[in-house]
């Protein structure tokens, strides 16, 4: 005969059960998008863990479903940093840089990318102002190629926010001309003539960046324009991962990041013309946890985010390009 004791533990473990089994069972998440929600608690860290390589987090194989996971870490991005690397596809990108592609699995990433045209230059023009300004080679900017109007750096500061391009190999701030591994096609701001005092302030060498990394003082809009090497223009992406691996670990142990406050964005600004112009486009934040984004974006709407970002009005064709921040669900102010 069973005793009552006996009787009372075994409902007892029948509940415990069923309140596991209830706790693992996927829910439903905002604005129509599938998935499992993330676990990370407000009293737990906000920064997911780097799964070991080769392993996905929150994402399916053969997938072609948005799975943004929003946390219930929901700190609003008030600053935006933007690497570029160059002239590598979607899949090369995947394949050829496996540190930034398990930071996109563990973070989030779209699909459905794409540069605006070929060659470099004006497609770092439409990232920075919405606008190739009918720009159609890689001409310096002392060589017949002005572009008049803002940048998005120019908009932030007159907004009163900071704003800041870190370009590797630089010789001295805002340089006008190419030299050794510093090749200014890949560096917008020294184009804009009507910027050019700011650009002399805040277009700076990668020095700054370190500084301002250990300082938290990272720019609201910022920019990262890696040399011909690190870049992978003229090295293997394996070098760029490297180099991106070592500022990434820089950049998640400084305050801005801690704070919650801090986005990373990695694209490439054009591919080798061999996938449409598609490309890698990582984007790195404590609310993303696998997320996988299949709306179709372009450098415009790399416009329109520095703009949500620092509560500006979008510049150029940005105004009307698909929204980052919308596709991926990321808290804004």
């Amino acid at each position: 005969m069973v005793s009552t004791t006996t009787r009372c533990r075994g409902l007892l473990l029948a509940a415990v059960g069923l309140v596991v089994a209830l706790s693992g069972c996927a829910t439903s998440t905002p604005d129509g998008v599938s998935g499992q929600r993330g676990t990370t608690s407000a009293a737990s860290s906000s920064t997911p863990a780097l799964p070991p390589s080769g392993t996905a987090t929150g994402t399916t194989a053969g997938t072609t479903t948005t799975t943004a996971v929003p946390s219930t870490v929901r700190t609003p991005v008030t600053k935006l940093l933007v690497f570029v690397v160059e002239n590598h596809s979607l899949a090369q990108m995947k394949a050829g840089m496996p540190y930034t592609y398990r930071l996109a699995r563990t973070y989030g990433y779209a699909t459905s990318y794409f540069a605006t045209r070929h060659p470099s230059l004006p497609n770092y023009l439409a990232i920075a102002s919405g606008s190739t300004h009918g720009v159609t080679t890689d001409a310096a900017p002392g060589d017949n190629v002005p572009v008049t109007g803002e940048s998005v750096f120019g908009r932030a500061i007159a907004a009163g926010r900071t704003a800041g391009v870190y370009a590797d190999a630089m010789p001295q701030p805002c340089a006008l001309t190419p030299s050794g591994r510093y090749a200014v096609k890949h560096n917008p701001w020294p184009y804009f003539v009507d910027e050019r005092a700011l650009c002399r302030q805040h277009d700076l060498p990668m020095s700054a960046l370190a500084a301002d990394i250990t300082a938290g003082s990272l720019p609201d809009a910022g920019m990262v324009v890696p040399d011909l090497c690190h870049d992978a223009h003229d090295c293997r992406l394996s070098t760029a991962d490297a180099w991106f691996k070592d500022w990434m670990t820089r950049i998640q142990a400084g305050p801005d990041w801690r704070s919650g406050h801090l986005l990373v964005v990695l694209t490439a600004d054009e591919d080798d013309r061999s996938a449409g112009n598609r490309v890698l486009t990582v984007v790195v934040h404590p609310s993303q946890h696998g997320a996988v984004v299949t709306t179709r974006l372009d450098h415009y709407s790399l416009t329109r985010l520095y703009a949500e970002v620092t509560g500006t009005a979008p510049l150029g064709h940005g105004a009307k390009a698909a929204s980052m921040a919308t596709a991926f669900d990321l808290p804004l102010p």
